[in-house]
């Protein structure tokens, strides 16, 4: 086992959430000194709280996960916050991590940064070839300055920064709140539910023509701590399994393993969102060695039995 995280001071921000709970895990065992600091003491929205984080921990390491998102429904409704809050968190991150002289700085952009229409499979040249998808454009463009930032700093300042793009995330932990998650933990949510109360149809979102990929979060904390500790570049890397599922296929399959046998409505008042999504994951294989290892079927039916397990905190909330 490599030795680079013994006893090294690492940030993570948006460490308690759903893929940063994985990554400071993924420290810890590897022997890192994870700091993860909460919005109600450091609200990354203000550079002042920013600038006080890194003179408190001292980091060797800054991890930017944290970002204020959600499914279409959600961007949708928050374009405006989307847009201002994840843009402030990267510009003053960034500022203040040079400042600081900070080692190496990792940020999370995200794959709705990609043009609505990029040729598929998504490869990272292909990233300025268009507008990202309506309904979460705000969201991906502030995302995607991250990586504007990251380049010209490494040009005028030698900042050591690196930007990675993940797919769709999924697995235990996730955001099951119908308002603002994604599909696989709506999905699930919904289909246990009305499994539950005997529903002979559940109603979702479109009209299941898009694709999605998606990547197993514990694969994708794999991903972040490979690059972290190998990658030292500003070129952007994608994070993600290579293979895409139509949303009617993903309906089925989720449907199985939350053993409900009823029938779905498909509201094609909803937006459908952008209509393929599937990466070129080469990079990340032959720059850092990173390859998804979790099988799809596996992934889901562990995060229905999280649900299943939790289900009662969860509808709590």
């Amino acid at each position: 086992m490599s030795t680079f995280w013994q006893d090294k001071s690492v940030v993570v921000t948006g460490g308690a959430g759903f893929l940063g709970s994985f990554v400071v895990e993924r420290l810890k065992r590897a022997g890192a000194r994870v700091v993860v600091p909460r919005s109600r003491e450091y609200d990354l929205v203000d550079r002042d709280a920013v600038r006080r984080l890194l003179a408190d921990a001292r980091p060797e390491v800054v991890i930017h996960l944290a970002a204020r998102v959600g499914g279409i429904g959600a961007n949708r409704d928050n374009p405006g916050r989307y847009l201002f809050e994840n843009a402030m968190m990267g510009l003053q991150l960034f500022e203040e991590c040079r400042l600081a002289k900070v080692p190496k700085l990792v940020a999370l952009g995200t794959i709705c940064a990609y043009p609505k229409f990029a040729p598929v499979p998504f490869r990272e040249e292909d990233m300025w070839n268009g507008y990202p998808e309506e309904t979460n454009a705000p969201y991906g463009v502030a995302k995607k300055m991250m990586l504007v930032q990251s380049q010209a700093y490494r040009d005028q300042y030698g900042m050591n920064s690196i930007v990675l793009f993940p797919v769709n995330l999924y697995g235990p932990r996730d955001n099951f709140d119908l308002q603002t998650s994604h599909v696989i933990p709506a999905m699930i949510r919904k289909f246990v539910s009305a499994r539950e109360r005997g529903d002979s149809e559940v109603v979702l979102w479109g009209d299941g023509s898009p694709t999605r990929e998606f990547l197993y979060v514990d694969d994708a904390a794999e991903g972040i701590v490979l690059a972290s500790e190998r990658y030292d570049s500003s070129a952007p890397v994608n994070l993600g399994s290579g293979q895409e599922i139509p949303i009617r296929d993903l309906a089925e399959k989720i449907a199985k393993a939350a053993r409900y046998q009823g029938r779905f409505v498909w509201d094609t008042s909803k937006p459908n969102g952008q209509p393929r999504r599937r990466l070129d994951v080469s990079r990340a294989r032959e720059w850092f060695g990173f390859e998804a290892r979790t099988s799809f079927d596996d992934g889901i039916a562990a995060t229905v039995a999280f649900y299943e397990e939790h289900q009662k905190e969860i509808d709590r909330r």
